[in-house]
């Protein structure tokens, strides 16, 4: 089980809200967010409610000023806790929409779908097994996107137009 506090002010000042679970939006237990605290398990955050815009990953720690660090002008509006799996992973990446073009199966890490597959786009994805993230540069740069097994036709249709996915990463036992 994964608990994370965040804090109105940065430098952990302020009213705090605690939670230990998804939550779809915060403006309702804080009227902004500046700094949070990881005590365990890892989490998504997002600069709009319902799970949307901009993603950050956080694992155990302290972000005493994370809007500095993550270049976000607002803060924090919703989190999403992302669950221990100890299992195998395995994802397929397609070049087109609606999984079409080019197929390639991951089953581990990918700095860069470019050189490994000479692929140059990513814009749908079947995620069978574990929990990744998909990063907009190669070598795991860029802003990010979190993506539990399902099916996910158009990253287009999810918001992330004239985006480009270059790399992929499990999210194993760091949390």
């Amino acid at each position: 089980m994964g608990k994370i506090i965040f804090y109105e002010d940065r430098n952990f000042q302020g009213r705090s809200y605690e939670c230990m679970s998804d939550c779809a939006d915060m403006s309702s237990y804080l009227s902004r967010c500046h700094s949070c605290r990881v005590e365990s398990g890892c989490f998504m955050v997002y600069d709009r409610a319902n799970y949307m815009g901009n993603q950050w990953f956080m694992r155990r720690g302290e972000y005493s000023d994370y809007m500095s660090m993550m270049g976000w002008s607002g803060g924090i509006r919703s989190c999403r806790m992302i669950p221990m799996y100890r299992g195998s992973y395995r994802m397929r990446i397609y070049e087109r929409e609606n999984f079409g073009g080019q197929m390639h199966e991951l089953m581990d890490d990918c700095d860069n779908i470019m050189d490994r597959y000479r692929m140059n786009d990513c814009m749908s994805c079947n995620v069978m097994d574990g929990h990744w993230l998909m990063y907009e540069q190669p070598h795991y740069r860029g802003r990010m996107m979190y993506l539990r097994p399902g099916e996910y036709r158009s990253f287009s249709q999810m918001g992330y137009s004239g985006m480009r996915w270059m790399s992929m990463r499990r999210i194993m036992d760091m949390c």
